[in-house]
Order: C-alpha cells, then sequence, then structure tokens
C-alpha cells in the first residue's frame, strides 16, 4: 500500500459520505467574514487567536492540507490572497466551488503536503496548516518546505495530534476503556493486525500516522522557525481527551534577514 495515495483515496470518499472536516461553509460565513467576524480552527474545536494572523488583507496565505470548502473560503472573505494546497480532488473541489459562487480570491493546487516544489522560494506571507500531517508517514520534509516558501518574517500556523493518543486500543475506548496497546511512533499500517487494519480502513476510509514531538516541534525548530505562540485542545469524541490534550497549535515565524 502507498499510505500517501491510500489517503487521497480515502479523503476522496469521505467528501461522498459527508465528514464533518468535508463539509463547506455556508453562505452566512463567509458574508460575516467580509464584515470581519469570522474564526477558524487548527484544531478539534477551538479557534486560532486573532492576533496570530497579523495583517490579512492582500496578504499571500497557503491553505495547507486544508481541503474542503472550511478555511480558505473564510479566509479569503477576511481579504487574504488564498492558495489552498490539498491531495484531495474532492476536497479541493469544496473549495472551488464556495469560491466560484460567492467570487473569492482562491486557487486550488492539487498536491502532498511535503512537497511545494511547485511554489517559489519566500512565496507567501502566511501557511495555515491545520491537523492534517497524521496522515503523512514522514513530516520532517514538511516543516522545511513550509520554511523556503514562506517570506522572512511570514508565520506558520499549524495543528497536529498528540502522539500519546495514540497508544490507547481504539475499539477498547469506544467502549468506554483506555487500554495502553501500541507503542510510539505508530502507523495504521504498521502496528494493526492484518484484520484489523482491513475494518480500520473500511470505518475511517485513511490510514493515520503518530509523530513524536521532537518531530513536530523539534522538527519547526530545526527547518529554522521560532515559536512564538502555542496551545491545546481536546477531542469531544476520545474518551482520553478526558485525561490529557488530544491536539496543540503552533505559531511559528521564519525569522527576517539579519535576525
Amino acid at each position: 500500500m502507498d499510505p500517501k495515495e491510500h489517503n487521497v483515496r480515502g479523503w476522496n470518499e469521505r467528501v461522498a459520505l459527508g465528514d464533518v472536516w468535508t463539509r463547506p461553509v455556508d453562505d452566512d460565513a463567509v458574508d460575516r467574514a467580509r464584515r470581519g467576524d469570522w474564526s477558524v480552527v487548527l484544531t478539534p474545536t477551538l479557534a486560532v487567536p486573532r492576533d496570530w494572523f497579523g495583517e490579512l488583507d492582500r496578504s499571500r496565505l497557503l491553505c495547507l492540507a486544508s481541503g474542503g470548502g472550511q478555511q480558505a473560503p473564510i479566509l479569503a472573505a477576511a481579504g487574504a490572497s488564498v492558495t489552498v494546497f490539498d491531495a484531495s480532488d474532492a476536497q479541493l473541489a469544496q473549495d472551488k466551488r464556495v469560491a466560484e459562487h460567492h467570487e473569492l480570491d482562491v486557487t486550488a493546487v492539487r498536491g502532498f503536503m511535503d512537497d511545494l516544489s511547485c511554489f517559489d522560494d519566500g512565496t507567501f506571507d502566511l501557511i495555515f496548516h491545520p491537523v492534517s500531517n497524521c496522515f503523512a508517514p514522514d513530516i520532517l520534509p514538511v516543516w522545511s518546505e513550509c520554511f523556503r516558501v514562506l517570506k522572512p518574517g511570514g508565520r506558520l500556523l499549524a495543528g497536529f495530534m498528540n502522539p500519546v493518543a495514540y497508544v490507547f486500543d481504539q475499539q477498547a475506548e469506544t467502549r468506554g476503556e483506555l487500554l495502553v496497546r501500541f507503542p510510539l511512533p505508530y502507523a495504521d499500517i504498521k502496528d494493526l493486525p492484518p484484520d484489523e487494519l482491513r475494518a480500520s480502513i473500511e470505518n475511517e476510509r485513511t490510514v493515520e500516522f503518530s509523530h513524536t514531538f521532537d518531530a513536530q516541534i523539534g522538527g519547526q525548530l530545526r527547518a529554522g522557525f521560532v515559536l512564538c505562540g502555542f496551545y491545546e485542545d481536546v477531542q469531544p469524541d476520545r474518551l482520553c481527551s478526558m485525561y490529557f490534550p488530544v491536539a496543540f497549535a503552533t505559531n511559528a515565524v521564519k525569522p527576517a534577514r539579519g535576525v
């Protein structure tokens, strides 16, 4: 199995099934964003602090692995020139549909988050990267590519999963039990027995990978970023979220030249 190509098919299927992360924003949300009343999420529930975005008006913004017609249309309606980059054709189609309906400045580009070679160095002022790198086998190239395509002084706003959430048996968790089962870093394709992997794929459509804090936060630092913001979030449909944060968000800055 090529996990990246498998996840493309999986997300296309999720769109057809109406998964919550594939449902585009409605007309009212776009209209309110044009009036300055807007919010978006990097993690399951909490709105990103508005001061993390800086000045959006006429900024060049990359919504990375952020298809689905949810964040890109809102950020475009708030004033940004948005490129939404995603591996799923069906997810990108959601963004195109909303953008065309509301005449928003949104360009859709298909590709994998670890390869941004279609963009020149220093193209973007801001990258918005919600929880999605759990669908990528290796995330260190994601951070280095983000650093390259940002302008000096540009920001990377990223959401990611707490790796600890992956130690638990999710079948047991649905029964109300927290059963530690897996070592970290975890990968569906490596750690699940074949019959459970087949059942998981039938249910979730996609495969996931945990990534260590060293890869998530240390990887951003090694790419050259300076962290200047952080928060935690819960995931209401996970039992383990009653005991620890399941997701995190970081605000990382590419230092200006000469700093």
